[in-house]
């Protein structure tokens, strides 16, 4: 399990030494169950377990001449070991070995991924209580549309994180998985305990039934679920690249002391963080079709996958990790400039509060058809006018039928709208 070692990257996962190392984790465990069931001597079980090693080196020299990575492998131990070397890999074939290695390190890295994801979500709540309350313009469209708060931007982004969480548990589940049944998967020369009792030793579930390989809607499933994290980062991030456009400028992600933005304009600050997150996630994407591609083999199995996975099971693993790191750095340092979001917000003349006046005018017995005309009419003139909304409303004599002026007054009070943001914080457990 990932609390063997001390904080591991996740670039270490995928080195070909950790990979062989999962190997003989696998096959010694083999061995283990083997010389418990009197399949092997004990005294050959003992000198296996003090003599038996990688050397990774010796692995690749032996790869070289046989073509075979598992056969290089094994004879390679074998060399460290000596004559008991016989009893590894009895009854096996090599993806019993190496698909059930792959999913400790599948495992393990989703171990990872999972513990990046909490760290965002904290983040993330962190900085939604400290912007609970800082109003901005909500958009539709791109359109100024009516107030919210950036907190609820982010409490936004902290239940998608939570319900990615969920996916990612999944997928580690649906990877956790080994086999341990031969060339077809009939336990021909292994019997179907053993698999159970090696499993059971490495901490994973023993697959229902296979045939030479565990079968790669599991990979799928794993990446996909990456990938589809992927996507909300690359969401986060578009979200804050759009709202640090010159022209809007309401958050900025950090920039460092002595950071350059251009080599030609010494005035840019750019989102560079945010688009690089948004570019891997393409790759995420391609990864997640071609892991769906893998699910149809040839009868009990054939190799188009294997040339693959060597590509995008590390690549994934390392992009969201790296992903996750990076954007959890831009939420942490962001800054959130609140002057400029008040003064976006008055830059549509207070037209945010047209669904209150025409609210209030139904509830005060104009029909819904007449009383949007009247607004809509009223906002067009502000707009293109540049006057203030609240003052042509008020000046309209049809609209004063129903309305006082007193009344129109609060119907502009910013405070409306943000009436059951603790509501929707207390529904997500975000309190002080």
């Amino acid at each position: 399990m990932l609390d063997r070692y001390t904080q591991p990257e996740m670039g270490t996962l995928w080195q070909d030494g950790y990979e062989y190392e999962r190997w003989l984790e696998v096959e010694l465990a083999v061995a283990e169950v083997m010389a418990k069931r009197g399949e092997i001597p004990q005294e050959a079980m003992e000198e296996i377990r003090a003599k038996a090693k990688v050397n990774p080196k010796r692995i690749l020299e032996i790869e070289a001449v046989v073509r075979h990575d598992l056969i290089a492998f094994l004879q390679a131990v074998v060399e460290e070991i000596g004559e008991t070397g016989k009893y590894l890999h009895l009854g096996l074939t090599s993806s019993d070995v190496k698909d059930t290695a792959l999913s400790l390190v599948l495992r393990d890295s989703g171990l990872l991924l999972k513990k990046d994801l909490k760290d965002f979500r904290a983040t993330l709540v962190k900085r939604a209580l400290e912007s609970k309350y800082s109003v901005m313009v909500g958009r539709t469209h791109g359109i100024h549309a009516e107030p919210l708060t950036f907190g609820l931007k982010l409490a936004l982004w902290i239940a998608e994180i939570d319900r990615q969480a969920e996916r990612l548990e999944q997928a580690i589940a649906s990877v956790s998985v080994g086999k341990i049944s031969g060339a077809v998967g009939t336990y021909a020369n292994v019997a179907p305990e053993v698999e159970v009792e090696v499993c059971q030793y490495l901490g994973l579930q023993a697959a229902l039934v296979s045939n030479q390989i565990l079968q790669r809607d599991r990979h799928a499933h794993f990446v996909t679920t990456l990938a589809i994290i992927g996507g909300s980062i690359e969401k986060i991030a578009t979200e804050i690249r759009n709202l640090q456009r010159t022209d809007i400028l309401e958050v900025e992600e950090p920039f460092a002391e002595g950071q350059k933005g251009s080599s030609a304009m010494p005035h840019k600050r750019n989102p560079i963080i945010c688009e690089q997150v948004s570019g891997m996630s393409r790759l995420l994407r391609g990864n997640a079709l071609a892991a769906m591609e893998n699910i149809a083999l040839w009868h009990e199995r054939d190799m188009t996958h294997s040339s693959v996975e060597r590509i995008i099971l590390p690549d994934s693993c390392i992009l969201l990790d790296h992903m996750l790191r990076q954007i959890t750095k831009v939420i942490s340092g962001l800054r959130i400039r609140e002057d400029q979001m008040k003064r976006n917000l008055q830059k549509t003349y207070g037209l945010t509060s047209s669904q209150r006046v025409l609210l209030a005018l139904i509830e005060h017995g104009c029909m819904r058809e007449e009383a949007y005309a009247w607004v809509q009419s009223n906002a067009f003139q502000a707009w293109e006018q540049g006057l203030d909304f609240i003052e042509v409303v008020s000046a309209d004599a049809r609209v004063l039928n129903y309305l006082t002026k007193e009344e129109i007054q609060g119907l502009f009070d910013l405070s409306y709208h943000l009436q059951h943001v603790d509501d929707i914080f207390k529904r997500l457990e975000l309190e002080d």
